[in-house]
């Protein structure tokens, strides 16, 4: 059993945090899905458990991204938030998926020009077929199910995959309303009036309910920690990956910078000469 205590910990762990103090978990960036999504997912879930974070803070620079990714950002927060106290701060842009995600807090602190809400759906993809009926390329399709391959950018979309489409995006659209309206406590008439996929300044948005509150991060670490009554001293969350995975990715980023600096030295000595 000793020998078993010694072994290596496999897969991310979260890097231990101060005790009493206020954990910082950072929503940077377009929101994607994919491994990503699945280990910040992860590290909400283990702030959730531990018993050495008393409160978090949300720190938002995100325009959005994936609605899906999106919608699973928010229910592990809303998990999160119902266990201890979560306070969202809206430092650069908190629009569209990273509003969502803000949603979950109990406050939402802005700064007085971040850029808040575009608070609504879209889905786009190309349409391609006039360009290949000028290139001559033509494409042949065998499937099954009526609507299977809808959105293929050799064709338009029939009637049908179309009004599927829209209804998917409608969809999504009632519950960002829904989780407004219930997040913001506001009335779901006055939740759909603000959905029409704009932004506006911190300060037009705390005017409009979206926000609580005009302040920086640390304004938002002094909410959680007297919420929490705890000093008000904050660390960062982040997983802590294994050895290999971080060597790899600092050898991949030394390499990338290498390239990038011999390329420029190539082009500057062509451009003496």
């Amino acid at each position: 059993m000793a020998l078993l205590r010694r072994l290596p910990v496999i897969g991310p762990r979260i890097r231990r945090a101060r005790p009493g103090r206020v954990a910082v978990l950072r929503l940077f960036g377009p929101i994607g899905g994919g491994a990503r999504t699945a280990d910040w997912t992860e590290l909400v879930r283990r702030l959730r458990e531990s018993e050495r974070v008393p409160a978090v803070v949300l720190d938002i620079d995100s325009p959005g991204g994936s609605a899906t990714a999106s919608d699973d950002m928010f229910l592990a927060l809303e998990r999160l938030a119902a266990k201890k106290p979560l306070v969202a701060a809206i430092r650069g842009v908190g629009a569209s998926g990273a509003y969502l995600a803000a949603l979950a807090a109990s406050t939402i602190v802005a700064q007085p020009n971040a850029v808040v809400g575009s608070i609504g759906v879209i889905a786009a993809s190309p349409r391609l077929p006039r360009l290949l009926d000028r290139l001559g390329v033509s494409v042949t399709e065998t499937r099954a199910g009526r609507l299977k391959g809808a959105g293929a950018p050799w064709r338009e979309d029939s009637e049908e995959e179309a009004a599927k489409e829209q209804a998917i995006v409608d969809a999504f659209y009632d519950a960002f309303v829904g989780r407004v309206a219930a997040g913001r406590r506001m009335p779901g008439e006055q939740a759909r009036g603000l959905a029409t996929g704009e932004v506006w300044l911190g300060r037009e948005a705390r005017e409009r309910g979206l926000v609580d509150e005009i302040g920086d991060l640390e304004r938002a670490v002094e909410i959680a920690a007297r919420a929490a009554g705890v000093p008000a001293r904050s660390t960062t969350a982040h997983l802590r990956r294994p050895l290999f995975e971080r060597l790899a990715g600092r050898l991949g980023t030394s390499l990338a910078a290498g390239v990038s600096d011999e390329v420029e030295r190539r082009v500057e000595s062509r451009l003496r000469t």
